[in-house]
């Protein structure tokens, strides 16, 4: 973020609370409230309404992908299977998420999020419809899922562009932490949601939920005050702007290592969500219910984890917080390959959730403070890409893995993957030499 637009928005605010002054209104109650604590971001409207409104639309979303993939289980019997479905969902990710951020760089971000959220309710809307007249086979599901997939990679590099639009400086990283919190809080709520609607009623009234849902986004989206303007398409055309960003990554090698990091963890340690329908069903023998209760204790964890994430960041240095947090997932995935007993497996689950969110609150937030606003979202686009895009082709071969061997050697191999990724970081601090913190550093 420029110096220039900071002092901007640092203006803008404080004419607003002089405006307010003899007549005070909630906005400036809660600016008061929430100023330099762990809620900070709360203290700016328009980043409330998105968070509010994105909740309960992430809340659905997380409802329609637990009533899926557990849908996929019973269809197939088989975690491949799984795997191919989510990875439909996120393949779109490594096909066209650099051409998103690209014109998340210079379309209207409000208006281009408004459109992508339009066409994954459509593809909600459509997959119950077909559900309910018993034509929703695997051809179908991935035909519709790819498709809400594609609207998901336009959205989201606008979306992760718009929060620093949206908040001061001072509340970037708190603002990063609590918009993953909230998907984080949805990931908790959803599941268990969802595990209780297939058991009330249906697959596919999750997926007419999960519809609905969206109207809250989109309400949320034509309420936010703040302009975000287009900007002039790139003269040299897309694919050479594209190129610029990956230009940019190429030579700023902190971006390229934090990206190559967050890639291993990705594939190797996050795609084990993929396994948890076969570990409900085959060896905790808990059904569509411990699945649920599997999901929602991850986002559970990461809501606990993104204020925890504020405040050691104010204690403990970026790279520190990214070693650690590698190290315990490994750790605790480990772990959850010896687990037979449910009790215990929510307990790890909690716990990746917690260290998940930390990895990739603190990578998500050191990329969006050192790039300039004019390619932040063609940063925040290479971001997806190894987050969202590796992380279901990891899911493809751990859930192939637990076909042909079993789920444990699937979840072994991911945390000892993981855990040699952490002490190789320990010792070569050099590889996070540009992970630092976000106090002391400007943009380029």
């Amino acid at each position: 973020m420029t110096g220039n637009k900071e002092v901007e928005k640092e203006d803008i605010s404080v004419e607003q609370i002089e405006a307010d002054v003899a007549s005070p209104s909630t906005e400036l109650v809660a600016r008061t409230l929430f100023r330099g604590g762990v809620l900070s971001a709360f203290g700016n409207r328009d980043f409330t309404l998105l968070w509010s409104g994105a909740f309960l639309s992430n809340t659905g979303t997380w409802i329609h992908t637990a009533a899926l993939l557990w849908y996929v289980k019973i269809l197939t019997d088989s975690d491949a299977w799984v795997g191919a479905v989510n990875l439909a969902s996120y393949l779109p990710v490594l096909l066209f998420v650099m051409f998103a951020g690209s014109l998340a760089d210079h379309l209207n971000r409000k208006r281009l999020i408004l459109g992508s959220q339009v066409v994954m309710m459509l593809g909600a809307l459509a997959l119950g419809l077909l559900t309910t007249l018993g034509v929703a086979n695997l051809g179908v599901i991935m035909a519709l899922t790819a498709l809400m997939g594609v609207a998901f990679v336009f959205n989201f590099p606008a979306w992760r562009a718009i929060v620093p639009d949206l908040v001061p400086a001072r509340d970037l990283l708190n603002g990063v932490a609590l918009d993953a919190a909230q998907f984080n809080m949805a990931r908790f709520v959803g599941p268990a949601l969802g595990a209780f609607i297939i058991s009330t009623w249906s697959v596919e009234v999750a997926f007419y939920v999960n519809a609905a849902s969206f109207l809250a986004v989109l309400v949320a989206i034509l309420l936010i005050r703040t302009r975000t303007p287009s900007a002039p398409p790139p003269p040299e055309g897309v694919v050479k702007h594209v190129r610029e960003g990956l230009a940019y990554i190429w030579d700023n090698r902190w971006a390229l290592n934090l990206l190559a990091v967050l890639a291993v963890v990705a594939f190797f340690g996050i795609s084990f969500i993929v396994l948890l329908p076969g570990a409900s069903k085959d060896v905790l023998q808990m059904g569509a219910g411990g699945f649920g209760w599997l999901m929602g204790a991850i986002g559970l964890g990461a809501v606990v984890g993104a204020p925890l994430v504020t405040i050691a960041s104010r204690r403990v240095a970026e790279k520190d917080i990214i070693r650690c947090s590698i190290l315990l997932i490994g750790l605790l995935l480990g772990a959850f390959s010896l687990v037979k007993v449910f009790w215990l497996a929510l307990m790890l689950c909690f716990g990746i959730g917690v260290t998940a969110l930390a990895l990739s609150a603190t990578i998500n937030s050191i990329l969006q403070a050192r790039a300039a606003r004019g390619i932040r979202g063609r940063v925040m686009s290479f971001y997806i890409l190894v987050f969202q895009g590796l992380f279901p082709v990891g899911g493809l071969l751990m859930g192939f893995l637990s076909d042909e061997l079993s789920i444990s050697f699937a979840l072994a191999l991911g945390g000892g993957i993981c855990s040699a990724l952490a002490l190789l970081l320990f010792a070569v601090p050099s590889v996070l030499a540009g992970a630092t913190s976000l106090g002391e550093v400007t943009s380029r």
